[in-house]
C-alpha cells in the first residue's frame, strides 16, 4: 500500500501528527475567514467546546500554524496557509517552547 505523503486534492489535511487532534484541521481552516479569530467563535460554529478550541489554538500556535494577537485572539499563519495546501508536514514540526 503506497503511505504517499501527497493529499488528494479534495481531501483535507490528515491528522498526520502525533501532537495533532482530529479537529485542527477545522480549526486551522476557519482562522482564514475574517469573522473568526477567537475560541468562542470556534465553538459557536459547533467545531468544539469553546475550552477545547482554546487549548488547541494554544497548541496550533506553539507549532506554527496559528499565531496568538492578544488573549483570545488568534490568526492563521503564513505556515497554516502552507499546511491547508498540503505543503507542510505536520510531523515535521517542532513545538516553541
Amino acid at each position: 500500500m503506497d503511505d504517499s505523503n501527497s493529499p488528494d486534492e479534495n481531501d483535507e489535511p490528515d491528522v498526520s501528527a502525533e501532537w495533532m487532534a482530529p479537529v485542527d484541521g477545522d480549526i486551522v481552516e476557519l482562522m482564514q475567514s475574517d469573522d473568526i479569530f477567537t475560541p468562542d467563535h470556534l465553538s459557536d460554529e459547533d467545531v468544539c467546546r469553546a475550552p477545547d478550541a482554546a487549548y488547541r489554538c494554544r497548541e496550533l500556535t506553539k507549532y506554527g500554524l496559528l499565531k496568538k494577537y492578544a488573549p483570545g485572539m488568534y490568526d492563521i499563519t503564513e505556515l497554516g496557509e502552507q499546511y491547508l495546501a498540503g505543503e507542510v508536514d505536520p510531523s515535521d514540526l517542532e513545538p516553541d517552547e
